[in-house]
């Protein structure tokens, strides 16, 4: 039997008045999970655990089976996994983003976490840049995807730059950044690493984005997970755009395929995703997609495009991939990592719907897929990383 775990990052969301009272997964075009939904299993699952940050790292850490309070270190230890860093155990690898603020002062603002969805053609030479002119023994820069890199603190987590607490600049979109500068300047390495980045990124012949200062966050020790073929019996393979996905399989000796054309964005390679995953699942039993662009959509406020983002997950990667496998021994978990409500504009902590069609998995007799339904069902998993035994368990697969 092979096994499709299809996730839309941040897809769960609350009612919107611009919608009629429903959420963006109400609203959106989804026959397909629709249908996987009527007769499956559906309920919802607790993937981040009391006291975390809902953060993607944490939720879809989850999702793979993992507990994220015994193996989560960082968001950048994930993403470092993802390139495949040579590290130190005791190096601090903290996750970089190009972002745009007000200006870098107390009364400054949070203006965009992503510098405009920055192309990797652009701000990879920025990167570089700044490790020329500031990398050393104590700090080293790594180009990443598009606004996501890497900042290694060389013995870092020895430091009291371990202990920072930083926000994800995605979780204050247009908030002062006011505290976080604060607890920047508790460090004087740090604090002098943003200024002399900031004139760097000034001038317009290294940087022609719209990032104007370097934010340094989700700071860790490297990661290491258990090999994910020895604690759930499937070879399986991971598919997404962003190397937070990467990195966790990386980590648990999972196959990475990369994909040309994977934005994380509405205009991602679909047929390519789609392809990579029958292609991979020909010899192979488990297969891990995953599709960013209603998580953007969410940061950005946008409930329209939020809609259509989901709208598309369900046309152009469930609806080809069930065509395709028609007929075949084949099972499905669909879900998402994390809410990312409109209203928010960044993650909550909420149970997210899932739902698991295959062998043994009886019908819960929803009418479609959504947030409200699948907490009707009453079936709630408490720890979101035993949704996949769960379902593994059910289906007579372990």
């Amino acid at each position: 039997m092979k096994l499709l775990y299809l996730i839309a990052d941040g897809m769960g969301g609350w009612p919107l008045d611009e919608l009629d009272g429903k959420t963006t997964m109400e609203a959106a075009a989804t026959p397909n999970m629709d249908e996987l939904a009527k007769t499956g299993m559906v309920g919802r699952a607790q993937t981040v655990p009391e006291g975390m940050a809902p953060g993607s790292d944490v939720a879809n850490m989850s999702l793979l089976g993992f507990d994220p309070a015994k193996y989560h270190t960082g968001r950048g230890p994930i993403e470092a996994a993802a390139q495949g860093l040579e590290l130190d155990p005791d190096d601090l690898v903290w996750r970089l983003n190009l972002v745009t603020v007000s200006k870098l002062t107390i009364d400054g603002f949070m203006r965009d976490y992503s510098s405009g969805h920055v192309a990797s053609e652009i701000s990879r030479p920025v990167i570089e840049t700044l490790q020329e002119k500031l990398g050393n023994d104590m700090f080293s820069f790594h180009p990443g995807v598009q606004y996501r890199h890497l900042l290694v603190q060389h013995q870092g987590a020895l430091s009291d730059e371990a202990n920072l607490d930083i926000n994800p600049p995605h979780d204050i979109t247009d908030k002062p950044i006011k505290l976080d500068l604060r607890t920047y300047s508790k460090s004087p390495f740090l604090w002098d690493l943003l200024f002399e980045a900031k004139e760097i990124l000034e001038d317009r012949k290294v940087n022609t984005s719209r990032a104007n200062s370097i934010w340094p966050w989700g700071q860790g020790r490297p990661l290491s997970l258990p090999d994910f073929r020895e604690t759930f019996g499937m070879q399986g393979a991971v598919i997404s755009a962003v190397d937070l996905i990467k990195g966790l399989g990386n980590a648990s000796a999972m196959d990475v395929i990369d994909v040309e054309g994977a934005t994380g964005l509405l205009d991602t390679n679909y047929k390519g995703k789609v392809q990579a995953a029958l292609d991979y699942l020909t010899d192979h039993d488990f297969v891990f997609v995953h599709l960013e662009g209603p998580d953007e959509c969410g940061h950005g406020g946008n409930a329209k495009e939020k809609v259509e983002a989901i709208s598309r997950f369900d046309a152009r990667i469930v609806a080809p991939l069930r065509e395709a496998l028609a007929g075949q021994d084949v099972a499905w978990i669909v879900t998402c990592d994390h809410f990312t409500p409109i209203v928010e504009r960044t993650h909550t902590t909420d149970a997210v719907p899932f739902l698991i069609n295959g062998p043994g998995c009886d019908a819960s007799g929803v009418a479609a897929f959504s947030e409200i339904l699948a907490d009707e069902t009453g079936l709630k998993l408490d720890r979101g990383y035993e949704l996949l035994p769960f379902a593994l368990e059910k289906m007579g697969l372990k």
